[in-house]
C-alpha cells in the first residue's frame, strides 16, 4: 500500500486485467502499472505461467543457490504486478475472469484471434456486457487480413515488416534486431493507444477495442526508409551502421577500438574535417554540402577512414565533443548500465524481494520522467500465482464487496 505522503499515479485508481503473456503484451501492462494502475497478471497453472518464466539461463535465484521461477526475461515487463494463477479453461475460471472482467477499465490480451470467443472473453462478448471498457488485442498480423490467422513472434515480425531487409552489413545476411523490438514497441503502440481511448472514455463514457499488431507496428516504425521507398520508388539498402541520409554518420575505426560520428550539417562537417587536418574537404564542392556528400559517399570514406584509424578513440571523442560534433562511444550494456549518465536517470533500479539471494532485484528502469505524476516501483515482479487469494477475496465473485485497488 502507498503511504500518504506519496504521490499517487497518473491513472491511479484504473484496474487492468492482463491476460498478455511473453513480450508486447506485458510490455505495454507494465507501463500501465509504473503510472499507477492496478495491474491483475493472469497466468494459465496447466503451463507453469507466463512462458518467459522458463525462457532462461538467467533467473533471479533463492538463498540457498536455486533459480526461482523470476526469469531475467519474464522480470523485464512484469514489475507492478499482481500474478493470479486462473485455468481458463474450466467454469470456475471463466467465472472468476468474468468477474474480474466486470470490475476493468482495461483489458489486454495476446491470444490468437477469436481465440477467447469460446469463453465469453473476446472484445465482442465483453463489451457488449460493459460498454465502457477499454479491451486491447495484440496479435501477429492483427485482427482482419489474410495472415490473421498466422501465429506472431517478434522474429516473424521484423522479417515480414521489412527491418531486417535494412539491417547488418551490406554485404552480409538481413539481420534482426539484438533484443525483441517488434514485441517492444508494439507494447508502446499498445500503451499509447490505451491512453488515448482512455482519455475519450472520460469524455464520452465509451469503451473501444483496439486491434493492434505486430507487423503493422513493425512496418509503422520503418519511419524514413518506408518513407525513402515509397517517395522514391527505390529499396533501401543495408548499409551497416550508416545513414541513407546523412554522410558521415557511421561507426568508424581508431587505432583503439570504433567510435560513432553523425554530422548532422555543413557546419558540423567543416569542423570535423578540422579536428582531423583534412580542412580541404570542407572547401571542396564535391563534399561542401549533405547531398553532396551522400552522392559522392564512397570517395569522402577513402579520405575519412584512413585519417581516423590514426587517432586514438579516447583523443578523437575529446577533440570532437569540444568543437561540438557529434559523437560517442560504442558502450557494452555493463558499460552503458553503470554510466555516470545511467546512474543520474536512474536507468537500473533496485527492487526488494527478501526471498532472494541479496535480498534486491535489479531491473531497468522506467525512462518516463513526470513532474506531477511520476512513475512509481511499488511492486517487483510477482511468483507465479503469488496474489490468487488476495485478488480473489478483495475483487473475486465471493468477495462481500469489490474494494478499492491497493497498489
Amino acid at each position: 500500500m502507498m503511504a500518504e505522503s506519496e504521490p499517487k499515479g497518473a491513472l491511479d485508481g484504473i484496474f487492468v486485467l492482463d491476460l498478455s503473456r511473453i513480450l508486447a503484451g506485458p510490455t505495454c501492462t507494465q507501463m500501465l502499472g509504473d503510472l499507477g494502475a492496478t495491474v491483475i497478471k493472469v497466468e494459465n497453472p496447466r503451463s507453469g505461467g507466463d512462458d518467459t518464466r522458463g525462457w532462461g539461463p538467467h533467473y533471479a535465484r533463492d538463498a540457498e543457490g536455486n533459480p526461482t521461477d523470476l526469469s531475467a526475461y519474464f522480470m523485464a515487463a512484469n514489475r507492478n504486478k499482481r500474478s493470479i494463477s486462473v485455468d481458463i479453461s474450466t467454469v470456475d475460471g471463466q467465472k472468476t475472469l468474468h468477474h474480474l472482467a466486470a470490475r476493468a477499465d482495461i483489458v489486454v490480451e495476446n491470444f490468437k484471434p477469436d481465440g477467447l470467443r469460446k469463453y465469453g472473453l473476446d472484445h465482442a462478448s465483453l463489451m457488449a456486457a460493459h460498454p465502457a471498457l477499454i479491451y486491447c488485442s495484440i496479435s501477429g498480423y492483427g485482427q482482419t487480413g489474410p495472415n490473421r490467422d498466422q501465429p506472431g513472434y517478434d522474429l516473424m515480425a521484423q522479417g515480414f515488416g521489412g527491418i531486417m531487409s535494412i539491417t547488418g552489413e551490406p554485404d552480409g545476411a538481413p539481420m534482426k534486431v539484438g533484443v525483441g523490438i517488434a514485441d517492444v514497441m508494439c507494447g508502446m503502440y499498445a500503451t499509447i493507444g490505451v491512453l488515448a481511448a482512455l482519455r475519450h472514455r472520460d469524455q464520452t463514457g465509451e469503451g473501444q477495442h483496439i486491434d493492434l499488431s505486430l507487423v503493422d507496428s513493425a512496418m509503422a516504425w520503418l519511419i524514413n526508409e518506408g518513407t525513402n521507398f515509397l517517395t522514391s520508388g527505390s529499396l533501401p539498402e543495408r548499409r551497416g551502421n550508416a545513414h541513407p541520409n546523412i554522410v558521415p554518420y557511421d561507426a568508424f575505426e581508431c587505432s583503439d577500438g570504433h567510435i560513432l560520428l553523425a554530422v548532422g550539417n555543413d557546419a558540423q562537417f567543416a569542423r570535423f574535417c578540422d579536428v582531423l587536418g583534412l580542412g580541404d574537404l570542407a572547401a571542396d564542392p564535391m563534399f561542401q554540402t549533405n547531398l553532396a556528400r551522400i552522392e559522392n559517399r564512397a570517395a569522402l570514406l577513402t579520405r575519412i577512414v584512413p585519417a581516423m584509424k590514426t587517432q586514438a578513440k579516447a583523443d578523437m571523442l575529446a577533440c570532437l565533443q569540444a568543437v561540438k560534433v557529434p559523437c560517442g562511444p560504442i558502450n557494452t550494456i555493463a558499460e552503458a548500465l553503470s554510466s555516470d549518465q545511467a546512474q543520474a536517470r536512474g536507468a537500473v533500479i533496485d527492487m526488494p524481494r527478501p526471498e532472494i539471494a541479496g535480498g534486491m532485484l535489479q531491473l531497468l528502469g522506467n525512462p518516463l520522467k513526470l513532474s506531477r505524476t511520476p512513475v512509481q516501483y511499488n511492486r517487483p515482479p510477482p511468483r507465479f500465482g503469488q496474489d490468487t487469494r488476495d485478488v480473489l477475496e478483495t475483487w473475486g465473485p465471493d468477495a462481500p464487496q469489490k474494494g478499492d485497488p491497493q497498489r
